[in-house]
């Protein structure tokens, strides 16, 4: 294990890496900052970029995932400064975060979340280095039937656990999948859903795919809401952000506890931050919230979910590592990214490309000093992003997106696609859809449909073989309680709905 971590060092530590986790972080910050950006987007934008300009998978890789990281610690601060959530992640920071802004605490409040980040996201990345090799081990026992149970686990899960409203979710998951047939059968040589367009033989491609849905929607809503109240003339004085001691030592409980939960949470796939962060906050507000002071501007109600969604920000990558199945909406775009390098993550990607997750790995130690660094001491400087007017806004984000897509495929059909894309992914946003969903269901079809496949092909068309071992049969059944789960808690909490509890 320490072996395996050291190599990951040599990697991360490179003059280019180095910079690159720096340059992540950077961005992540100022991309998680902007309200509705977040980490998704950030990634989008930079994926094509990344994969243009012939950076090796693992460079790459350390660069997505440094705008991820980052994003988790700039999503905290429109929701602290002005009451809007920079991302789902950081809704539960909202709660109490804006009334200490309100109270004049807004620099101490962004100083405690930088840490809380801090805190959580190390605990996390142990948690990482000690359990994704072993999971990785446990792994190379899953056959074909074994991983499709798996993909049929992580849409049950996804489904109950991801938004507030189940069946939304399970649609949004559909239309992924059927986005992803999308193009030439590779086993039967059929035609499927392609109106006979050549351009769509080979399916639709993931960066067309990833920014139309993510980048150009969130265009369209900034262009709707291009005349709402300027941030410059409602944002309260950050004043100082050092924190003392003592308001640590006041949170080092919820801190501590919030960091476990998150981890836990972030290691189920399709959950992610905002599940992490709303258990995280419920939990410390039963367990310390005796004079009811949670909501009005209490920095424990602070710490908690800071440190819970960023734990589970990196609690998403041990399923993505080690089975191939993404922890949330943006490692699903970066396992996207993986498969633009030819790389299946999965237990085998430990052993054939260890630079590629010994290095990520690595790089998450080192990216999130720099991010603590950066957010202490220049919380207030990167507060001044959100003054950023929409109307110089809109067209750099629109710039990137073009670019990314068109230098890729130097295609102007690609462009088109991309912009039917975003069209489509406003109307689903307006209708209350979230579009994670989409993105788990476009990457997850494709590899569903190939294990089934595999496991049909092994046993000679025999469905049997689906829950013949022991894992399968394990899988089925959590997949099966996890569907019937808010059946049972609306049973048994009468009047209450599980996604809302």
């Amino acid at each position: 294990m320490f072996d395996f971590l050291i190599q990951g060092f040599d990697v991360a530590l490179t003059p280019l890496n180095l910079g690159l986790a720096f340059t992540g972080a950077l961005l992540g910050t100022l991309f998680g900052a902007l309200p509705g950006i977040g980490p998704i987007n950030g990634i989008a934008i930079l994926m094509p970029l990344a994969y243009t300009l012939g950076l090796p998978a693992e460079s790459a890789l350390i660069l997505l995932a440094g705008v991820y990281t980052g994003a988790e610690y700039g999503g905290r601060m429109s929701s602290i400064l002005l009451n809007v959530p920079g991302d789902a992640g950081a809704v539960m920071t909202t709660l109490d975060g804006y009334p200490l802004a309100k109270k004049g605490l807004a620099g101490p409040a962004l100083g405690l979340s930088a840490i809380s980040s801090f805190v959580g996201a190390t605990i996390a990345i142990i948690g990482l280095t000690l359990f994704a090799p072993m999971l990785a081990e446990v792994a190379v026992l899953f056959g074909p039937a074994e991983f499709f149970g798996l993909m049929v686990f992580a849409f049950a899960s996804m489904s109950v656990m991801m938004g507030n409203d189940p069946v939304k979710t399970g649609i949004g998951a559909v239309l992924g999948v059927l986005v992803a047939m999308v193009g030439v059968d590779s086993g039967t040589g059929v035609m499927r859903y392609t109106l006979d367009m050549p351009e769509l033989y080979d399916g639709v491609d993931f960066v067309v795919m990833i920014i139309g849905l993510f980048a150009i929607s969130e265009i369209l809503l900034m262009l709707e809401h291009a005349h709402s109240k300027k941030a410059e003339d409602e944002m309260p004085p950050v004043g100082r952000v050092m924190v003392h001691i003592k308001e640590v030592m006041y949170c080092k409980w919820a801190m501590l506890r919030s960091s476990i939960i998150g981890f836990i949470v972030g290691v189920l796939p399709g959950t992610g931050a905002s599940v992490a962060s709303a258990v995280a906050y419920t939990t410390e507000k039963r367990l310390s919230d005796k004079d009811n002071t949670f909501g009005t501007g209490d920095m424990r109600g602070l710490a908690a979910p800071e440190a819970g969604n960023n734990a589970a920000a990196v609690g998403s990558f041990v399923p993505m590592l080690t089975l191939g199945i993404p922890g949330s909406g943006t490692t699903a775009v970066l396992l996207g990214a993986l498969m633009l390098y030819n790389i299946t993550p999965g237990p085998m990607m430990f052993t054939e490309r260890p630079e590629v997750a010994g290095g990520l790995i690595a790089s998450l130690y080192i990216g999130n000093i720099v991010l603590l660094l950066l957010n202490l001491p220049l919380a207030g400087l990167f507060a001044k992003v959100l003054t950023i007017p929409r109307w110089a806004l809109v067209p750099g984000i629109a710039i990137l997106a073009f670019v990314g897509v068109y230098q890729l495929h130097s295609s102007l059909t690609a462009i088109y696609m991309m912009l039917l894309i975003g069209v489509v992914g406003y109307a689903l946003r307006k209708l209350g859809f979230s579009l994670a969903p989409i993105i788990l269901g476009y990457v997850l079809g494709g590899l569903m449909e190939d294990n089934l496949r595999r496991a049909l092909s092994i046993s000679g068309g025999d469905m049997g073989i689906l829950w013949q071992s022991g894992i399968s049969i394990g899988l089925w059944i959590a997949a099966a309680l996890l569907l019937l789960m808010p059946l049972i808690m609306t049973k048994l909490l009468p009047g209450k709905s599980l996604t809302h509890t």
